[in-house]
Order: C-alpha cells, then sequence, then structure tokens
C-alpha cells in the first residue's frame, strides 16, 4: 500500500463507523436494511382510498380469490380449492404468515415476476393506514431461494425494508 492510500484509512475507519449509528436495532433478524436508489421494477407509491382498506377485500377484489376470514388463514382455506405454490406467478396471492410483527398477517396480489428472486406487489394497508400501495417490489430473502421469507420494498423511505417476513406461499387464482 502506498503512502497516499495510507493516509485516507483514518477517513475509511470513521465512515465505517458512522454508518452503525443508522442501523435499526429493533429489527428481528438484525440485518441492516439494502440502501437502493432506485426500486426494481418501477415506481412504488402510496394512494389514498376512498375508505379505508385491509389487505384481505383488496386482495380478494384484485386477485377474484373468494376466500374469507384473516389473512392468515388464507394458506389453509385455499387447500383443495385454489392451486397454491411456492413459487409466484402474476395474479397469485402473496400469503404472509402470522407473526409477533403481522398478528393477522398479510396479502399482497403479485402484478410482475422480475426475475427468480423479485416480484413486484399490490396490497392495501401495509402501514396500518388504509391506503393503497402500487407497484411494491418484493425481494425474496430465503436462504434456499424458495420464497420462505422476503423483504418488502419501504416506500416512505425509498429502500428496501428491515424487516424479514415469514411467507406461508401464493395462492393462484385458479380454482381446483
Amino acid at each position: 500500500m502506498t503512502m497516499s492510500a495510507l493516509r485516507f484509512l483514518p477517513l475509511a475507519g470513521l465512515l465505517l463507523t458512522a454508518a452503525c449509528g443508522f442501523l435499526d436495532r429493533g429489527v428481528e433478524d438484525k440485518a441492516a436494511p439494502v440502501v437502493s436508489a432506485r426500486p426494481p421494477g418501477g415506481d412504488p407509491r402510496i394512494v389514498e382510498a376512498s375508505a379505508p382498506l385491509q389487505c384481505v377485500p383488496y386482495a380478494r377484489e384484485l386477485s377474484g380469490i373468494r376466500i374469507r376470514g384473516d389473512a392468515w388463514t388464507w394458506w389453509q382455506a385455499a387447500d383443495g380449492r385454489y392451486r397454491r405454490s411456492d413459487r409466484p406467478e402474476v395474479g397469485a396471492v402473496l400469503v404472509l404468515a402470522r407473526s409477533k410483527r403481522i398478528d393477522g398477517g398479510h396479502l399482497a396480489v403479485v402484478t410482475e415476476v422480475l426475475n427468480e428472486r423479485e416480484v413486484v406487489v399490490r396490497h392495501a394497508n401495509w402501514l396500518n393506514r388504509g391506503r393503497i400501495h402500487l407497484d411494491t417490489p418484493v425481494r425474496d430473502v430465503s436462504p434456499g431461494n424458495d420464497w420462505s421469507a422476503v423483504r418488502l420494498w419501504y416506500t416512505p423511505a425509498a429502500t428496501w425494508g428491515a424487516r424479514r417476513y415469514a411467507v406461508a406461499g401464493f395462492i393462484m387464482p385458479e380454482t381446483l
């Protein structure tokens, strides 16, 4: 290493330690969000609905899947009625499993498959304000590339969300 390169080492160390102050200490998996200036797949945005919406009726309307009940119950309720998969397809309903963080689970409708690890969805009430989230990227972050865990784009901050969410699977709109 040259002398001119060595003079920048203290600055590099300072920058690295300064970044630690921006980590979310409440994150379930303790991973920092992946920052990206431009999200994959389009222009994520949040719009107001004419009345506050929940994810279930919004997903039911968009997908045509006629299941009732809390989001976390959809995966089991679809068994024997609708085709289910562990891989996304356009028109499928992504079912996020019930957890401490999302007690009722959550539903989102896949509008685009970008690649084997990223999709774009539409969903409602993600930030608990009854609004509609359009063109939201979702990334498979499961170690086995099996869509068992995802991160969602956090539109207000224009970055990937810091939390991982367990996935029950994808419900296809075709009845059995």
